[in-house]
């Protein structure tokens, strides 16, 4: 993800930060501050850290039971919103895919009854509608967000892991794409009640969730969908053949000059064996153009960990290694591995449109 900084590595996942949680803490900081004064505004800072450190363990529930079914966990972002555990793929199987969704909740039970056993907390459910009451201490506080990451998280509806229980159990008698589509409705329905509750009382923050759990709904429920449409297919029925390439000793001049010739997003950068060296983008083009100091070669600026595939391999994997964040592209190679075509996301939706059209 785009505007997110690397943590460090957490279980074998590269744990990240999105650059708008420090807004978050800058916002929290400065409000408390100006009508509390230091000492409380230290205390909600460290309480949102708390808060989000029970979010990472969240995610990491998710991950590591994935891990136990093969399914690995590149990376971890901290948003404003809450955690986003970024996963090769979702477990097709309904019980995996159920097990995978209820680590996650499971993690902060376990919370919370560490927080109850440890520290001797009411943990009374009841503290849920008074998080910010003055006469709860910090721990109590932390073992009710912690209830309420449980509850929130089990809304039968997708992003939350409730909605993917409820895919889960729907796709057992239904089909997958078809309960997909079902549980994203549901999410949807619950950001316009978000959204509803946000305006009316006032609250930006519920706002926000509930853009973010429509969009998130409705993207959840175009990759099955796209993901179903190219099962049985290959790498050689969608990829791009027609192309210009560059080399790793070319300058940006040439670059530039291939980007205002061509209607080409991404330009390969091929070796004179005729492997690929790396990919570089239209924005990238455009960025170091602007800017003050420019690059010697192209080899010193290029994208160089591009995934590849065969022509026979499935089509759905190049989809999943587009999954990963930056990536513009998947590089097609053939039985010797020299580089011979590529496919992007833009292109494989080029290819279902087609797919969809009935010849006349």
């Amino acid at each position: 993800m785009s505007w997110s900084f690397s943590l460090g590595r957490v279980f074998g996942s590269e744990l990240r930060v999105h650059a708008t949680f420090f807004l978050l803490l800058a916002w929290i900081g400065t409000a408390t501050w100006l009508a509390e004064g230091p000492g409380p505004a230290l205390a909600n800072l460290a309480f949102v850290v708390a808060l989000f450190a029970c979010v990472v363990a969240h995610e990491l529930g998710h991950a590591l039971m994935a891990r136990r079914f093969g399914i690995r966990t590149p990376d971890i972002t901290l948003l404003p919103i809450g955690g986003m555990a970024r996963m090769e793929r979702i477990p097709e199987n309904p019980r995996q895919e159920i097990a995978v969704a209820l680590a996650g909740p499971a993690v902060n039970v376990l919370i919370w009854l560490a927080l109850v056993l440890l520290f001797g907390v009411q943990g009374d459910p009841s503290t849920l509608v008074s998080l910010n009451a003055t006469d709860q201490s910090f721990f109590e506080r932390l073992a009710a967000i912690n209830l309420f990451l449980v509850v929130f998280n089990l809304i039968p509806a997708f992003p939350m892991d409730g909605g993917r229980v409820f895919r889960a159990v729907l796709a057992s008698s239904m089909g997958r794409v078809r309960a997909t589509r079902l549980a994203a409705r549901a999410g949807q329905i619950i950001a316009f009640l978000f959204g509803y509750l946000g305006l009316v009382g006032g609250n930006p923050i519920l706002i926000l969730i509930a853009i973010f759990v429509f969009m998130a709904a409705m993207a959840e429920s175009s990759d099955v969908e796209l993901h179903d449409l190219v099962k049985g297919v290959r790498a050689r029925d969608a990829m791009i053949t027609s192309f210009e390439t560059l080399t790793p000793t070319d300058p940006l001049r040439t670059a530039e000059m291939a980007l205002l010739r061509t209607t080409q997003s991404e330009f390969p950068v091929v070796n004179t064996d005729g492997s690929l060296a790396g990919f570089l983008t239209k924005a990238d083009i455009i960025l170091l153009h602007q800017t003050a100091s420019q690059p010697a070669t192209i080899a010193d600026v290029m994208l160089t960990s591009v995934p590849s595939i065969r022509l026979t391999d499935p089509l759905e994997k190049a989809l999943d290694d587009l999954g990963q964040p930056g990536m513009p592209a998947v590089a097609v190679t053939d039985r010797t591995g020299n580089f011979i075509g590529y496919i992007t996301r833009e292109n494989i939706g080029e290819w279902a449109v087609l797919r969809n059209v009935p010849r006349s």
